[in-house]
Protein backbone atom coordinates (compact mmCIF):
# COMPACT_ATOMS: atom_id res chain seq x y z
CA UNK A 1 0.00 0.00 0.00
CA UNK A 2 1.22 3.69 -1.02
CA UNK A 3 -0.47 7.23 -1.22
CA UNK A 4 -1.61 6.45 -4.47
CA UNK A 5 -3.45 3.33 -3.64
CA UNK A 6 -4.64 4.85 -0.72
CA UNK A 7 -6.12 7.73 -2.84
CA UNK A 8 -7.44 5.58 -5.00
CA UNK A 9 -9.18 3.78 -2.80
CA UNK A 10 -11.10 7.13 -1.50
CA UNK A 11 -11.67 8.02 -5.59
CA UNK A 12 -13.36 4.24 -6.23
CA UNK A 13 -15.55 4.79 -3.12
CA UNK A 14 -16.45 8.57 -4.33
CA UNK A 15 -18.03 7.15 -7.79
CA UNK A 16 -19.49 4.12 -5.94
CA UNK A 17 -21.22 6.16 -4.00
CA UNK A 18 -25.65 5.79 -4.75
CA UNK A 19 -27.45 9.60 -4.90
CA UNK A 20 -29.11 8.76 -2.25
CA UNK A 21 -27.64 6.59 1.30
CA UNK A 22 -30.12 5.28 3.90
CA UNK A 23 -28.26 4.25 7.34
CA UNK A 24 -29.47 1.91 9.87
CA UNK A 25 -27.24 1.60 13.21
CA UNK A 26 -26.02 -1.53 13.85
CA UNK A 27 -24.19 -0.83 17.14
CA UNK A 28 -25.27 -2.83 20.65
CA UNK A 29 -28.09 -0.26 21.50
CA UNK A 30 -29.87 -0.94 18.41
CA UNK A 31 -29.34 -4.62 17.70
CA UNK A 32 -30.96 -5.22 20.88
CA UNK A 33 -33.85 -3.68 19.56
CA UNK A 34 -33.91 -5.54 16.17
CA UNK A 35 -31.59 -3.27 13.73
CA UNK A 36 -30.67 -6.32 11.82
CA UNK A 37 -34.28 -6.88 11.10
CA UNK A 38 -34.64 -3.34 10.20
CA UNK A 39 -31.90 -3.06 7.80
CA UNK A 40 -33.09 -6.35 5.99
CA UNK A 41 -36.56 -4.99 5.86
CA UNK A 42 -35.30 -1.84 4.35
CA UNK A 43 -33.01 -3.44 1.83
CA UNK A 44 -35.99 -5.50 0.84
CA UNK A 45 -37.99 -2.52 0.10
CA UNK A 46 -35.31 -0.93 -1.70
CA UNK A 47 -35.11 -3.96 -4.12
CA UNK A 48 -39.02 -3.98 -4.43
CA UNK A 49 -39.25 -0.48 -5.42
CA UNK A 50 -36.75 -0.63 -7.90
CA UNK A 51 -34.57 2.13 -6.48
CA UNK A 52 -31.44 -0.50 -6.22
CA UNK A 53 -29.44 1.65 -8.46
CA UNK A 54 -29.66 4.89 -6.61
CA UNK A 55 -30.33 4.23 -2.83
CA UNK A 56 -27.72 2.00 -0.69
CA UNK A 57 -28.54 0.61 2.16
CA UNK A 58 -25.75 0.49 4.55
CA UNK A 59 -25.49 -0.35 8.08
CA UNK A 60 -23.44 2.30 10.42
CA UNK A 61 -22.28 2.30 13.93
CA UNK A 62 -23.79 4.14 16.81
CA UNK A 63 -25.98 7.43 15.96
CA UNK A 64 -26.08 8.43 19.61
CA UNK A 65 -29.25 8.80 20.61
CA UNK A 66 -29.58 5.49 22.05
CA UNK A 67 -32.71 5.66 23.37
CA UNK A 68 -34.84 6.18 20.91
CA UNK A 69 -33.38 3.29 18.38
CA UNK A 70 -33.49 1.64 16.15
CA UNK A 71 -32.31 4.53 13.85
CA UNK A 72 -32.18 5.03 11.11
CA UNK A 73 -31.49 8.26 9.27
CA UNK A 74 -31.27 8.98 5.33
CA UNK A 75 -28.41 11.13 4.43
CA UNK A 76 -26.23 13.03 6.94
CA UNK A 77 -28.49 15.69 6.80
CA UNK A 78 -32.11 14.20 5.70
CA UNK A 79 -34.84 13.24 7.80
CA UNK A 80 -33.83 10.58 11.21
CA UNK A 81 -36.03 8.21 12.08
CA UNK A 82 -36.92 6.49 15.78
CA UNK A 83 -37.32 3.27 17.17
CA UNK A 84 -38.34 2.34 13.62
CA UNK A 85 -40.02 -1.32 13.17
CA UNK A 86 -39.71 -3.85 10.72
CA UNK A 87 -43.72 -3.03 10.31
CA UNK A 88 -42.92 0.68 9.83
CA UNK A 89 -39.25 0.39 7.63
CA UNK A 90 -40.67 -0.15 4.31
CA UNK A 91 -42.61 3.38 5.03
CA UNK A 92 -39.11 5.09 5.00
CA UNK A 93 -38.46 3.84 1.95
CA UNK A 94 -41.54 4.95 0.42
CA UNK A 95 -40.73 8.58 1.27
CA UNK A 96 -37.96 8.29 -1.25
CA UNK A 97 -40.86 8.12 -4.07
CA UNK A 98 -43.36 10.72 -2.24
CA UNK A 99 -44.74 8.58 0.36
CA UNK A 100 -45.76 8.69 3.53
CA UNK A 101 -43.25 8.10 6.46
CA UNK A 102 -45.00 6.03 9.31
CA UNK A 103 -41.94 6.08 11.86
CA UNK A 104 -41.43 8.59 14.49
CA UNK A 105 -38.79 11.41 13.34
CA UNK A 106 -36.61 13.27 15.20
CA UNK A 107 -35.31 16.88 14.16
CA UNK A 108 -31.58 17.12 13.45
CA UNK A 109 -31.98 20.85 14.45
CA UNK A 110 -32.88 19.49 18.00
CA UNK A 111 -30.25 20.63 20.86
CA UNK A 112 -29.24 17.03 20.98
CA UNK A 113 -26.92 17.34 18.32
CA UNK A 114 -26.87 21.40 17.57
CA UNK A 115 -25.09 21.51 20.61
CA UNK A 116 -22.58 18.74 20.31
CA UNK A 117 -18.74 18.61 18.77
CA UNK A 118 -18.03 15.52 16.87
CA UNK A 119 -14.69 15.14 16.62
CA UNK A 120 -14.33 11.60 17.97
CA UNK A 121 -17.11 10.24 16.67
CA UNK A 122 -17.58 12.19 13.65
CA UNK A 123 -17.40 9.18 11.71
CA UNK A 124 -20.24 7.34 14.30
CA UNK A 125 -23.44 6.60 12.17
CA UNK A 126 -21.58 7.46 8.87
CA UNK A 127 -19.48 4.83 7.51
CA UNK A 128 -19.58 0.99 7.76
CA UNK A 129 -17.67 0.09 10.68
CA UNK A 130 -16.95 -3.40 8.35
CA UNK A 131 -15.37 -2.34 5.48
CA UNK A 132 -11.77 -0.27 5.90
CA UNK A 133 -12.44 1.23 2.47
CA UNK A 134 -15.28 3.35 4.29
CA UNK A 135 -12.93 4.76 6.86
CA UNK A 136 -10.02 5.25 4.23
CA UNK A 137 -12.54 7.46 2.35
CA UNK A 138 -13.48 9.51 5.42
CA UNK A 139 -9.34 10.66 5.28
CA UNK A 140 -8.50 7.50 7.35
CA UNK A 141 -4.96 6.04 7.70
CA UNK A 142 -3.58 9.29 5.92
CA UNK A 143 -2.24 10.43 9.31
CA UNK A 144 -0.01 7.46 9.71
CA UNK A 145 1.25 7.53 6.34
CA UNK A 146 1.75 11.38 7.54
CA UNK A 147 3.59 10.38 10.22
CA UNK A 148 5.91 7.62 8.73
CA UNK A 149 6.94 9.71 5.36
CA UNK A 150 6.96 13.25 6.75
CA UNK A 151 7.79 13.29 10.30
CA UNK A 152 10.65 11.92 13.04
CA UNK A 153 9.31 10.12 15.69
CA UNK A 154 10.45 13.03 18.22
CA UNK A 155 7.99 15.23 15.74
CA UNK A 156 5.17 12.75 16.47
CA UNK A 157 5.67 13.39 19.85
CA UNK A 158 6.26 17.13 19.97
CA UNK A 159 2.66 17.34 17.95
CA UNK A 160 0.83 15.45 21.02
CA UNK A 161 2.66 17.43 23.82
CA UNK A 162 1.46 20.67 21.75
CA UNK A 163 -2.05 19.43 21.23
CA UNK A 164 -2.21 19.66 25.54
CA UNK A 165 -4.28 16.10 24.91
CA UNK A 166 -5.11 14.75 28.04
CA UNK A 167 -5.21 11.28 29.06
CA UNK A 168 -9.40 10.46 28.39
CA UNK A 169 -9.06 7.13 30.63
CA UNK A 170 -10.41 9.40 34.09
CA UNK A 171 -6.38 10.68 35.47
CA UNK A 172 -5.85 13.58 32.61
CA UNK A 173 -2.28 12.71 32.81
CA UNK A 174 -0.67 14.93 29.53
CA UNK A 175 -0.83 12.25 26.82
CA UNK A 176 2.64 13.98 25.17
CA UNK A 177 4.37 13.61 28.50
CA UNK A 178 3.55 10.32 28.45
CA UNK A 179 4.78 9.24 24.87
CA UNK A 180 7.95 10.73 25.58
CA UNK A 181 8.93 9.23 29.10
CA UNK A 182 7.93 6.11 27.00
CA UNK A 183 10.08 6.87 24.56
CA UNK A 184 13.06 7.68 26.45
CA UNK A 185 12.83 4.35 28.65
CA UNK A 186 15.33 2.02 27.08
CA UNK A 187 14.44 -1.78 26.64
CA UNK A 188 14.65 -4.86 24.71
CA UNK A 189 10.79 -4.00 23.26
CA UNK A 190 8.53 -1.30 23.95
CA UNK A 191 4.59 -1.95 23.92
CA UNK A 192 1.49 -0.04 23.33
CA UNK A 193 -1.73 -0.83 25.08
CA UNK A 194 -5.36 0.59 24.39
CA UNK A 195 -7.21 -0.08 27.76
CA UNK A 196 -10.91 -0.75 26.12
CA UNK A 197 -11.95 -2.52 29.78
CA UNK A 198 -14.92 0.02 30.15
CA UNK A 199 -16.36 -1.40 33.19
CA UNK A 200 -18.53 1.88 34.84
CA UNK A 201 -22.06 1.34 35.44
CA UNK A 202 -24.13 3.22 32.74
CA UNK A 203 -21.09 3.96 30.24
CA UNK A 204 -20.55 2.75 27.02
CA UNK A 205 -18.12 5.63 25.10
CA UNK A 206 -15.67 3.25 24.61
CA UNK A 207 -17.20 0.13 23.35
CA UNK A 208 -19.33 2.48 20.83
CA UNK A 209 -15.91 3.85 19.27
CA UNK A 210 -15.01 0.06 18.96
CA UNK A 211 -18.03 -0.95 17.34
CA UNK A 212 -18.41 1.98 15.36
CA UNK A 213 -15.32 3.33 14.01
CA UNK A 214 -12.45 1.10 14.89
CA UNK A 215 -10.01 1.98 12.59
CA UNK A 216 -9.38 5.10 13.94
CA UNK A 217 -8.36 3.31 17.05
CA UNK A 218 -5.90 0.89 15.45
CA UNK A 219 -4.72 4.02 13.45
CA UNK A 220 -3.75 6.28 16.96
CA UNK A 221 -2.20 2.87 18.65
CA UNK A 222 0.42 2.96 14.92
CA UNK A 223 1.22 6.18 14.96
CA UNK A 224 1.82 5.82 18.73
CA UNK A 225 3.98 2.87 18.00
CA UNK A 226 5.90 4.59 15.70
CA UNK A 227 6.44 7.99 18.23
CA UNK A 228 8.24 5.11 20.75
CA UNK A 229 9.54 2.95 18.74
CA UNK A 230 7.25 -0.35 19.59
CA UNK A 231 6.34 -2.63 17.40
CA UNK A 232 3.58 -4.86 19.00
CA UNK A 233 0.12 -3.34 20.46
CA UNK A 234 -2.34 -4.85 22.47
CA UNK A 235 -6.02 -3.72 23.06
CA UNK A 236 -7.82 -5.14 25.84
CA UNK A 237 -11.15 -5.31 25.88
CA UNK A 238 -13.70 -6.84 28.40
CA UNK A 239 -15.60 -10.13 26.77
CA UNK A 240 -18.50 -8.74 27.33
CA UNK A 241 -17.75 -6.19 24.82
CA UNK A 242 -18.24 -9.16 21.62
CA UNK A 243 -19.60 -6.85 19.00
CA UNK A 244 -16.78 -4.73 19.86
CA UNK A 245 -14.19 -7.76 20.04
CA UNK A 246 -15.91 -9.16 16.48
CA UNK A 247 -15.31 -5.78 14.79
CA UNK A 248 -11.94 -5.31 16.25
CA UNK A 249 -10.37 -8.36 14.98
CA UNK A 250 -11.97 -8.11 11.31
CA UNK A 251 -10.38 -4.42 11.23
CA UNK A 252 -7.25 -5.47 12.11
CA UNK A 253 -7.07 -8.21 9.50
CA UNK A 254 -8.37 -5.80 6.61
CA UNK A 255 -6.06 -3.15 7.55
CA UNK A 256 -3.21 -6.23 7.69
CA UNK A 257 -4.28 -6.90 4.22
CA UNK A 258 -3.82 -3.91 2.78
CA UNK A 259 -0.21 -3.31 4.76
CA UNK A 260 -1.55 -0.82 6.96
CA UNK A 261 -0.72 -3.06 9.82
CA UNK A 262 2.48 -5.89 10.47
CA UNK A 263 5.37 -5.88 8.64
CA UNK A 264 6.63 -3.49 6.58
CA UNK A 265 3.76 -0.64 7.22
CA UNK A 266 3.38 1.39 4.08
CA UNK A 267 5.97 -0.34 2.85
CA UNK A 268 8.29 1.37 5.10
CA UNK A 269 11.11 0.12 7.85
CA UNK A 270 8.48 0.58 10.69
CA UNK A 271 6.39 -2.89 11.83
CA UNK A 272 3.48 -2.89 14.00
CA UNK A 273 1.63 -5.90 14.62
CA UNK A 274 -1.78 -5.24 17.17
CA UNK A 275 -3.56 -8.34 19.27
CA UNK A 276 -6.65 -8.12 21.19
CA UNK A 277 -6.44 -9.96 24.49
CA UNK A 278 -10.11 -10.56 25.73
CA UNK A 279 -10.77 -9.90 29.83
CA UNK A 280 -13.06 -11.27 32.01
CA UNK A 281 -15.05 -8.70 33.15
CA UNK A 282 -13.10 -7.82 36.36
CA UNK A 283 -13.43 -3.67 37.05
CA UNK A 284 -10.03 -3.74 38.62
CA UNK A 285 -8.56 -4.98 35.28
CA UNK A 286 -9.15 -1.33 34.46
CA UNK A 287 -6.27 -0.28 36.59
CA UNK A 288 -3.04 0.12 34.69
CA UNK A 289 -0.58 -2.80 36.47
CA UNK A 290 -3.73 -5.40 37.14
CA UNK A 291 -4.67 -4.95 33.12
CA UNK A 292 -0.65 -5.99 31.98
CA UNK A 293 -0.66 -8.54 34.73
CA UNK A 294 -3.69 -9.98 32.46
CA UNK A 295 -2.40 -9.40 29.62
CA UNK A 296 0.77 -11.43 30.09
CA UNK A 297 -1.55 -14.31 31.92
CA UNK A 298 -1.34 -13.04 35.27
CA UNK A 299 -3.86 -12.97 37.74
CA UNK A 300 -5.47 -9.46 37.09
CA UNK A 301 -4.68 -7.53 40.38
CA UNK A 302 -2.71 -4.08 40.74
CA UNK A 303 0.66 -4.03 42.33
CA UNK A 304 2.33 -0.87 43.64
CA UNK A 305 3.95 1.65 41.47
CA UNK A 306 6.46 3.05 41.19
CA UNK A 307 7.86 1.52 38.96
CA UNK A 308 5.57 3.01 36.34
CA UNK A 309 4.40 0.90 33.25
CA UNK A 310 6.47 3.81 31.19
CA UNK A 311 9.71 2.47 32.33
CA UNK A 312 8.44 -1.67 33.79
CA UNK A 313 5.43 -2.11 31.99
CA UNK A 314 4.74 -5.78 29.76
CA UNK A 315 7.18 -8.61 30.60
CA UNK A 316 9.14 -5.98 32.08
CA UNK A 317 9.76 -3.48 28.86
CA UNK A 318 8.59 0.34 28.57
CA UNK A 319 4.62 0.25 27.74
CA UNK A 320 2.39 3.25 26.82
CA UNK A 321 -1.07 2.68 28.33
CA UNK A 322 -3.47 5.29 26.79
CA UNK A 323 -7.51 4.11 26.43
CA UNK A 324 -9.80 4.10 23.11
CA UNK A 325 -10.53 7.73 22.95
CA UNK A 326 -7.07 8.80 23.87
CA UNK A 327 -6.00 7.18 20.98
CA UNK A 328 -8.79 7.99 18.58
CA UNK A 329 -7.92 11.72 19.22
CA UNK A 330 -4.35 11.29 17.29
CA UNK A 331 -4.97 10.68 13.80
CA UNK A 332 -6.78 14.24 13.58
CA UNK A 333 -3.96 15.80 15.74
CA UNK A 334 -1.50 14.54 13.33
CA UNK A 335 -3.65 15.80 10.85
CA UNK A 336 -4.71 18.71 11.49
CA UNK A 337 -2.33 19.91 13.74
CA UNK A 338 -1.59 20.15 17.41
CA UNK A 339 -2.80 23.96 17.65
CA UNK A 340 -5.80 23.26 15.65
CA UNK A 341 -6.49 21.12 18.48
CA UNK A 342 -5.16 22.97 21.43
CA UNK A 343 -8.23 25.44 19.94
CA UNK A 344 -11.18 23.55 21.55
CA UNK A 345 -11.98 23.40 25.05
CA UNK A 346 -9.72 25.29 27.58
CA UNK A 347 -6.32 26.00 28.08
CA UNK A 348 -5.96 23.21 30.49
CA UNK A 349 -8.28 20.82 29.36
CA UNK A 350 -8.48 21.04 25.41
CA UNK A 351 -10.25 19.20 23.09
CA UNK A 352 -13.96 17.29 23.40
CA UNK A 353 -14.89 15.18 25.50
CA UNK A 354 -17.37 12.15 24.71
CA UNK A 355 -19.97 11.25 27.86
CA UNK A 356 -22.62 8.65 28.26
CA UNK A 357 -25.43 10.45 29.35
CA UNK A 358 -27.92 8.14 31.15
CA UNK A 359 -30.48 8.11 34.39
CA UNK A 360 -33.61 10.33 34.77
CA UNK A 361 -33.18 12.75 31.36
CA UNK A 362 -35.21 12.56 28.42
CA UNK A 363 -32.67 11.77 25.91
CA UNK A 364 -30.39 9.13 26.98
CA UNK A 365 -27.23 8.21 24.61
CA UNK A 366 -23.44 9.76 23.55
CA UNK A 367 -22.81 13.30 23.61
CA UNK A 368 -19.61 14.83 22.56
CA UNK A 369 -19.21 18.39 23.48
CA UNK A 370 -15.93 20.66 24.14
CA UNK A 371 -14.19 20.43 27.22
CA UNK A 372 -15.63 23.35 29.42
CA UNK A 373 -18.95 22.69 28.49
CA UNK A 374 -21.17 23.88 31.34
CA UNK A 375 -22.90 20.56 32.83
CA UNK A 376 -26.22 22.82 32.26
CA UNK A 377 -25.25 22.72 29.27
CA UNK A 378 -25.12 18.77 29.07
CA UNK A 379 -28.28 17.88 31.21
CA UNK A 380 -30.28 20.41 30.41
CA UNK A 381 -30.05 21.57 26.46
CA UNK A 382 -28.81 18.42 24.72
CA UNK A 383 -30.18 15.47 27.18
CA UNK A 384 -33.36 17.52 27.43
CA UNK A 385 -33.51 17.63 31.91
CA UNK A 386 -35.92 15.53 33.49
CA UNK A 387 -38.68 13.89 31.79
CA UNK A 388 -41.79 15.60 33.02
CA UNK A 389 -40.86 18.34 34.07
CA UNK A 390 -39.07 17.03 36.86
CA UNK A 391 -36.20 18.99 38.80
CA UNK A 392 -32.43 17.67 38.52
CA UNK A 393 -31.15 17.09 42.15
CA UNK A 394 -27.63 15.61 41.16
CA UNK A 395 -25.35 14.72 37.98
CA UNK A 396 -23.05 11.18 38.56
CA UNK A 397 -20.03 12.15 37.14
CA UNK A 398 -16.70 9.58 37.03
CA UNK A 399 -18.65 6.00 37.45
CA UNK A 400 -17.74 4.40 41.16
CA UNK A 401 -14.92 6.78 41.21
CA UNK A 402 -16.69 9.70 40.54
CA UNK A 403 -18.96 11.98 42.80
CA UNK A 404 -22.40 13.90 43.20
CA UNK A 405 -22.39 16.69 41.55
CA UNK A 406 -25.82 19.05 43.00
CA UNK A 407 -27.83 20.97 41.33
CA UNK A 408 -26.76 24.41 42.47
CA UNK A 409 -22.90 23.24 40.54
CA UNK A 410 -25.08 22.81 37.44
CA UNK A 411 -23.00 26.07 35.96
CA UNK A 412 -19.56 24.72 36.22
CA UNK A 413 -17.18 23.77 33.61
CA UNK A 414 -16.92 20.43 32.82
CA UNK A 415 -12.93 19.91 32.88
CA UNK A 416 -10.58 18.20 34.56
CA UNK A 417 -10.01 21.12 37.11
CA UNK A 418 -13.92 22.63 37.37
CA UNK A 419 -14.81 18.96 38.43
CA UNK A 420 -12.28 18.38 40.94
CA UNK A 421 -13.26 21.57 42.75
CA UNK A 422 -16.48 20.34 43.57
CA UNK A 423 -15.93 16.69 44.45
CA UNK A 424 -15.75 14.88 41.72
CA UNK A 425 -13.73 13.53 38.41
CA UNK A 426 -14.15 13.36 35.01
CA UNK A 427 -13.17 9.64 34.86
CA UNK A 428 -13.86 8.06 31.31
CA UNK A 429 -17.18 9.39 30.88
CA UNK A 430 -20.00 8.19 32.28
CA UNK A 431 -22.66 10.72 33.29
CA UNK A 432 -25.90 9.74 35.43
CA UNK A 433 -28.66 12.45 35.99
CA UNK A 434 -31.17 11.72 39.20
CA UNK A 435 -34.01 13.82 39.41
CA UNK A 436 -34.97 15.00 42.78
CA UNK A 437 -36.92 12.05 44.14
CA UNK A 438 -33.64 10.34 43.81
CA UNK A 439 -32.29 8.54 47.39
CA UNK A 440 -28.43 10.02 47.73
CA UNK A 441 -27.92 7.85 50.25
CA UNK A 442 -29.29 4.53 48.78
CA UNK A 443 -27.31 6.11 45.62
CA UNK A 444 -23.99 5.94 47.75
CA UNK A 445 -25.09 2.33 49.05
CA UNK A 446 -25.22 1.41 44.98
CA UNK A 447 -21.53 2.55 44.34
CA UNK A 448 -20.00 0.86 47.59
CA UNK A 449 -21.67 -2.36 46.98
CA UNK A 450 -20.15 -2.42 43.02
CA UNK A 451 -17.05 -1.37 44.89
CA UNK A 452 -17.27 -4.17 46.98
CA UNK A 453 -18.20 -7.34 44.95
CA UNK A 454 -15.59 -5.40 42.49
CA UNK A 455 -12.24 -5.67 45.00
CA UNK A 456 -9.97 -8.06 43.98
CA UNK A 457 -9.06 -8.31 47.82
CA UNK A 458 -5.54 -8.19 47.57
CA UNK A 459 -4.77 -5.44 50.50
CA UNK A 460 -6.81 -5.11 53.56
CA UNK A 461 -8.30 -1.52 53.28
CA UNK A 462 -10.05 -1.97 50.30
CA UNK A 463 -11.33 -5.54 50.85
CA UNK A 464 -12.57 -5.25 54.17
CA UNK A 465 -13.31 -1.15 54.13
CA UNK A 466 -16.05 -1.83 51.31
CA UNK A 467 -17.48 -4.28 53.24
CA UNK A 468 -17.97 -1.73 56.23
CA UNK A 469 -18.89 1.06 54.45
CA UNK A 470 -21.12 -0.75 52.76
CA UNK A 471 -22.73 -2.33 55.85
CA UNK A 472 -22.76 1.40 57.30
CA UNK A 473 -24.80 2.75 54.46
CA UNK A 474 -27.08 -0.08 54.50
CA UNK A 475 -27.93 0.82 58.03
CA UNK A 476 -28.39 4.11 57.35
CA UNK A 477 -31.03 3.60 54.28
CA UNK A 478 -32.42 1.10 56.83
CA UNK A 479 -32.91 4.09 59.85
CA UNK A 480 -31.03 1.42 62.32
CA UNK A 481 -27.78 3.64 62.58
CA UNK A 482 -26.94 6.20 64.90
CA UNK A 483 -24.21 9.28 65.15
CA UNK A 484 -21.64 7.03 66.02
CA UNK A 485 -22.26 5.19 62.89
CA UNK A 486 -22.19 8.01 60.92
CA UNK A 487 -19.00 8.99 62.00
CA UNK A 488 -17.33 5.66 61.77
CA UNK A 489 -18.16 5.67 58.03
CA UNK A 490 -16.63 9.21 57.54
CA UNK A 491 -13.38 7.64 59.43
CA UNK A 492 -13.56 4.95 56.92
CA UNK A 493 -13.81 6.83 54.26
CA UNK A 494 -10.72 8.54 54.82
CA UNK A 495 -8.93 5.14 55.84
CA UNK A 496 -9.48 3.86 52.72
CA UNK A 497 -9.04 6.15 50.58
CA UNK A 498 -5.46 7.14 51.86
CA UNK A 499 -4.49 3.48 52.67
CA UNK A 500 -5.89 1.27 49.72
CA UNK A 501 -3.56 -0.16 47.31
CA UNK A 502 -4.76 0.27 43.62
CA UNK A 503 -7.30 3.84 42.50
CA UNK A 504 -10.46 1.06 42.90
CA UNK A 505 -9.82 1.35 46.80
CA UNK A 506 -8.32 4.85 46.45
CA UNK A 507 -11.33 6.06 45.15
CA UNK A 508 -13.98 3.78 46.34
CA UNK A 509 -15.23 6.07 49.36
CA UNK A 510 -15.87 8.92 46.53
CA UNK A 511 -19.90 8.90 46.12
CA UNK A 512 -20.16 8.43 50.29
CA UNK A 513 -17.84 11.67 50.47
CA UNK A 514 -19.51 13.49 47.70
CA UNK A 515 -23.04 12.89 49.14
CA UNK A 516 -22.28 13.47 52.31
CA UNK A 517 -20.79 16.75 51.32
CA UNK A 518 -23.69 18.01 49.37
CA UNK A 519 -26.59 16.01 50.93
CA UNK A 520 -25.76 15.31 54.67
CA UNK A 521 -29.03 16.31 55.82
CA UNK A 522 -30.38 12.91 54.02
CA UNK A 523 -28.20 11.06 56.57
CA UNK A 524 -28.65 12.60 59.56
CA UNK A 525 -32.94 12.79 59.11
CA UNK A 526 -32.12 8.78 59.30
CA UNK A 527 -30.42 8.66 62.45
CA UNK A 528 -31.55 7.26 65.65
CA UNK A 529 -30.39 7.71 69.04
CA UNK A 530 -27.63 5.27 70.63
CA UNK A 531 -30.07 3.42 72.79
CA UNK A 532 -32.14 2.61 70.26
CA UNK A 533 -29.42 1.81 67.48
CA UNK A 534 -28.11 -0.76 70.43
CA UNK A 535 -31.38 -2.73 71.09
CA UNK A 536 -31.64 -3.09 67.03
CA UNK A 537 -27.89 -4.23 66.44
CA UNK A 538 -27.37 -7.64 65.45
CA UNK A 539 -24.05 -7.51 66.46
CA UNK A 540 -23.26 -8.17 62.83
CA UNK A 541 -21.65 -5.19 61.81
CA UNK A 542 -18.53 -2.87 62.14
CA UNK A 543 -16.99 -3.03 65.90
Amino acid sequence: MDLTELENIVTKEAADRKPCEIRCCIAAGCLSANSNDVLSTLRTAVEDSGMADRVNVVGVGCMRLCSQGPLVGVDIDGPLYCRVTTDNASSIVATLNGGQGEAETFEREDPFFAKQTSLILKNCGCIDPERIESYIATGGYRALHQALFELAPSDVIETVTRSGLRGRGGAGYPTGVKWATVAKNSGERRFVVCNADEGDPGAFMNRSVLESDPHRVLEGMAIAGFAIGANQGYIYVRGEYTLAIERLNKAIKQAGRMGLLGTGVFSSPFDFRIDVRIGAGAFVCGEETALMASIMGQRGTPTPRPPYPAEHGLWGMPTLLNNVETFANVPDIIRNGAEWFAEIGTPQSTGTKVFCLTGNVVHNGLVEVPLGTPLRTIVEEIGGGVPNGGQIKAVQTGGPSGGCIPQEHLDSPVDYESLGKIGSIMGSGGMIVMDDQTDMVDVARYFMEFCMDESCGKCIPCRAGTVQMKQLLSRIVDGSANRADLERLEKLCDMVSRTSLCGLGQTAPNPTVSTLRYFRDEYESRLIDSTTAKANSNGATCQ
